[in-house]
């Protein structure tokens, strides 16, 4: 009975996704279900595979191959992920880093890579993939496997793949493998020949060589064969909690275990484009319920020492969730589980891995949830809206939930102040692996990202720019948006025009300086000029302050918006004509005497990215 219940449930769930998905802007997308079975040996760190997939070719192009991701095969000596990072590695930063040495390392890899033994290293071994019982050919560009075809995959069409496979869990570098630094047996991400999505640009085949993942929206049934005193944890929902005990068992139920050395996990995740999981012997898991919102799972590897910190975790979730879901928009999925592995903390869909009971990593990684997990946004190419976004809705979070006084984005604004001052900056459109320094990468991904979503909020009024969040979750969730979708959403909502905003702060290095300058007569009235020393043109708020303690807002429109945003606050307000981004000086009229004036201040909310604020306001002395 309760298996048929699941099966219905499950299928009620994945109508709604559908309804959901095809409800969104009018954009094809491809489709997989993955049926995946593995039996894991603990002894030799090895597991064999197969894989069952039907794979939905949805675009209107003939496919005469397919490709797969071989993630492990990074984790060998020689390897590109290898390579890279010990030239990375090589490069001297002279800015504020957390390397001790000063070098452009990740510091989770420097050249460990370059050391594992042959116990050691990954692997992913695909043996054979066949179609209608026919075997297709297969090219290995080490971590890319390449299938051309015996016959191609007509548009709008299914086509069935059976794939057999075997893997060797690499000693834990980056992301994925065994035996961590806090003791965790197995961090099982990338675990398995995952299809390459094939989206409007076509194949995204990336090899592994640091960072970002794309994927293929679609549903997993997935088989775990391990032994039975090892617990399983999971970014899905178990099938048959009653016959493996560990705390997932439904109240008073008898758990009957497995009268083998072996138990089988059986896990389900529908509309998902990834699927994580986790292994230990010593595992152990709470959980909290929260009001229309999923069920937190906390797993971790029991010390007794740190068992507060994970239960306070746990209770935070719960704080948190509905300041997420009144901003960010509601969590779809009925289970959300934070597990202790990996190298730090890294997102998968339904779950993340996590090193510590950090909060601030913890509410970083579900944030995650939003902006990559359930918009599926290529973070190959768009990086700064996978961690940029993230970085600000959890900063965001994090902040409310601790009432936090002051402006909550300065450490975003300082991480992308220090990148333009190292010289080093690159357009935030780089493809994330091909960024020069590791230090570039991560202050225009996380950093300059944060800041343009923080920067919208000045452009447009805070309260439009989260109008324009729900409108873009609900607009794009499991869409794989791109920069332009965001846009134009929240053009639409501000009644703005916003694509020379991406240029500029996404696509190009161009900086922004304003200036206070002269304060004279002009026509008979008091004038005031604002000066704009950099290359990127904004619109510009001036607060005028008088002796008498009033004051006034001054707001210039820039030309390229064709709009105004509404007044913020009750300050009175004067809405000048626009200024033309070509025009390098702007001057416009105050109400009273310039010996009334106390100071003038550009931008007194400190949202504007402004990499000189010395000369954004001007105090007159009595």
């Amino acid at each position: 009975m309760q298996k048929t219940v699941l099966k219905v449930s499950a299928l009620l769930l994945t109508f709604c996704f559908f309804l959901s998905a095809t409800g969104q802007p009018d954009r094809w997308q491809q489709r997989i279900k993955y049926n995946i079975n593995v039996n894991m040996d603990v002894n030799t760190n090895r597991f064999s595979g197969t894989e069952k997939l039907e794979y939905t070719n949805n675009s209107p192009d003939t496919l005469n191959r397919v490709f797969f991701h071989l993630y492990w095969n990074a984790f060998q000596p020689g390897s590109s992920m290898d390579v890279r990072s010990i030239e990375l590695g090589k490069t001297k930063i002279a800015e504020p880093r957390r390397n001790s040495d000063g070098l452009d390392w990740d510091a989770r890899v420097k050249d460990r890579i370059s050391k594992l033994s042959p116990s050691e290293i990954g692997y992913q071994r695909v043996q054979s993939i066949t179609i209608n019982g026919v075997a297709q050919k297969l090219t290995e560009h080490e971590t890319i496997l390449e299938v051309t075809l015996s016959k191609p995959i007509l548009p709008k069409s299914k086509t069935e793949m059976s794939v057999v496979f075997e893997a060797q869990v690499p000693l834990q570098i980056r992301r994925s493998g065994r035996d961590n630094a806090e003791g965790v047996r197995y961090s099982m991400s990338q675990w398995y020949p995952k299809m390459v999505e094939y989206d409007y640009q076509g194949w995204n085949a990336n090899p592994y060589i640091a960072r970002e993942f794309y994927g293929v929206w679609g549903d997993y049934d997935v088989t775990i064969n391990i032994d039975k005193t090892y617990m399983v944890t999971a970014g899905g929902d178990l099938l048959n909690p009653n016959e493996l005990g560990f705390g997932y068992e439904t109240p008073g139920a008898v758990v009957k275990p497995s009268a083998g050395p072996m138990n089988t996990w059986k896990w389900q995740a529908y509309n998902v484009h990834d699927f994580v999981w986790a292994a230990d012997p010593k595992y152990k898991m709470i959980t909290r319920t929260i009001k229309d919102g999923p069920l937190i799972r906390v797993v971790y590897r029991a010390v007794d020492s740190l068992e507060r910190r994970w239960q306070l975790m746990a209770d935070s979730a719960v704080i948190a969730y509905p300041v997420i879901a009144k901003t960010f928009g509601a969590y779809p999925y009925k289970t959300y589980t934070f597990i202790q592995g990996g190298d730090g903390g890294m997102e998968y869909p339904m779950a993340t891995l996590i090193k510590s009971a950090s909060l601030g990593t913890a509410i970083h990684e579900w944030m995650h949830s939003w902006y990559q997990m359930m918009m599926g946004t290529n973070e190959s190419l768009y990086p700064w809206m996978d961690e940029g976004f993230t970085d600000y809705s959890s900063t965001r979070v994090l902040a409310t939930i601790r009432n936090a006084p002051g402006f909550w984005f300065n450490n975003s604004y300082r991480g992308y102040f220090n990148l333009v001052k190292s010289g080093l900056e690159e357009p935030a459109s780089t493809h994330s692996d091909h960024y020069n320094t590791n230090f570039a990468y991560s202050n225009a991904a996380y950093s300059k990202g944060a800041v343009f979503m923080s920067q919208l909020g000045y452009i447009v009024g805070d309260s439009i720019r989260d109008k324009i969040l729900l409108a873009y979750y609900n607009t794009w969730h499991f869409k794989h948006p791109n920069p332009n979708d965001f846009i134009r959403v929240a053009e639409k909502l501000s009644g703005m025009e916003l694509d020379w905003y991406k240029e500029y702060w996404i696509n190009s290095t161009k900086t922004i300086d304003y200036a206070v300058g002269d304060i004279n007569m002009m026509d008979g009235k008091p004038t005031i000029t604002i000066k704009r020393i950099g290359k990127m043109p904004m619109p510009v708020d001036v607060l005028v302050t008088y002796k008498d303690g009033s004051t006034e807002m001054h707001y210039i429109p820039l030309n390229l918006m064709y709009g105004n945003k509404p007044a913020e606050d009750k300050t009175p307000r004067v809405v000048h004509a626009e200024w033309k981004w070509t025009h390098p000086e702007y001057a416009f009229p105050i109400n009273k005497g310039i010996a009334d004036i106390k100071s003038i201040e550009i931008d007194p909310s400190q949202r504007l990215a402004d990499v000189n604020r010395a000369n954004n306001k001007v105090v007159i002395p009595d």
